[in-house]
């Protein structure tokens, strides 16, 4: 930005900050052939509703755009509340500049961000009428400008046998469901995983391993509720070397990011699986829970400096998330995004692809093969 650029945004953010915002506001294994997988429990294959019931088709799934679309309503919908106040019969000026950026703050894409937004819907149109979908096609542009640097898939170097992922991140930001996806994504490629129950602290998590790596025909290592997760990861790599396993998936218990005595318990899983293999984890995925807004800059800054994380994976995108979050990390740490989850399903957790996700926040509607 340049320098008089600085002092606008500063400036306007200081007006603002006195006087209020204009705009809409945001709303608070065996070896050999992978056998079938099961779907994974969600809301699709809960209890059957009266039309089921009475021999009705089921309804047909929507496509991943639209799914991600819905999951992304609530900061898509007060961006989108704002942008139509803003923008509707009124002339593109300073006032409606800051407005804007106000909303897309609110919607915690970040400053830097927003700033950006504001200068590119600005250029070359002020005291100009703009409509309401040329600011969301704006919008979109620069938010996959942003994104598009840290999309990139989850490689697995098959040199490296066991190739290990350890999985972390806080209590509840689903990462034992992501593991049991990815298992099911990895077993459809032909590859043998190794199920690490790492979570000792929660019966119901090992539990749910178990149920995961029945349904995609993964190897279990397991042990007793409250036992110590470093002894279970060293179980796990050493197993996985035994049957000459492809990959490594090691849950871990949630824990908060300023809990400094949990976090060395995940210093300490580390520091034991290199005892079997000095080069593991040789992933390390972050699990993000998408309604948590501004505390995961928090979780990605010390969860990268205890466990070097090494890519993300955005879940519980379910329509109260506040997505626009993964616009700051970008720009903040420009740490990796491999995966984005919409639901429980097996087939609810996709690549991330910038455009997709663009387009998604920015209340951009397709049609057709698009969706």
């Amino acid at each position: 930005m340049t320098e008089n650029g600085d002092k606008t945004a500063k400036s306007g953010l200081m007006r603002r900050l006195f006087r209020g915002s204009a705009a809409a506001p945001a709303d608070p294994p065996a070896a050999g052939a992978s056998p079938p997988i099961e779907p994974a429990p969600g809301p699709e294959t809960s209890a059957a509703s009266p039309q089921a019931a009475e021999g009705a088709p089921p309804e047909p799934k929507k496509q991943w755009f639209q799914r991600l679309k819905s999951g992304l309503s609530r900061s898509s919908g007060a961006i989108g509340r704002g942008v139509a106040d803003i923008f509707t019969k009124r002339k593109l000026d300073a006032e409606s500049l800051d407005d804007l950026e106000d909303v897309l703050i609110q919607a915690d894409l970040g400053l830097a961000a927003a700033t950006r937004i504001r200068e590119a819907i600005g250029r070359g149109r002020y005291e100009k009428g703009v409509d309401p979908d040329s600011v969301r096609a704006i919008l979109a542009d620069e938010v996959e400008r942003a994104l598009e640097p840290v999309a990139r898939p989850l490689v697995v170097d098959p040199t490296k046998r066991p190739f290990v992922i350890l999985v972390v991140g806080v209590n509840g930001s689903g990462k034992t469901t992501t593991i049991g996806k990815l298992a099911a994504t990895l077993r459809g490629e032909g590859k043998t995983v190794v199920i690490a129950a790492g979570d000792t602290f929660r019966a119901a998590a090992i539990e749910q391993a178990r149920v995961w790596a029945r349904r995609t025909g993964s190897d279990l290592v397991e042990r007793e509720q409250g036992a110590d997760a470093a002894g279970l990861a060293f179980d796990a790599v050493t197993r996985a070397r035994a049957l000459n396993a492809d990959v490594v998936l090691m849950d871990t218990a949630g824990r908060l990011q300023n809990r400094t005595e949990l976090m060395s318990e995940l210093e300490k899983i580390i520091r034991v699986m290199k005892k079997v293999d000095p080069e593991a984890p040789h992933a390390v995925l972050l699990v993000l829970d998408a309604t948590v807004g501004q505390n995961a800059l928090s979780q990605v800054e010390i969860f990268g400096r205890v466990a070097g994380v090494t890519g993300l994976v955005m879940t519980k995108l379910d329509g109260t998330a506040r997505g626009g979050i993964l616009v700051a990390i970008a720009d903040r740490f420009a740490m990796p995004v491999h995966f984005i989850g919409v639901g429980e399903g097996v087939d609810d957790l996709e690549p991330f692809a910038a455009r997709d996700f663009a387009e998604a926040i920015a209340g951009i509607e397709r049609t057709g093969a698009d969706q």
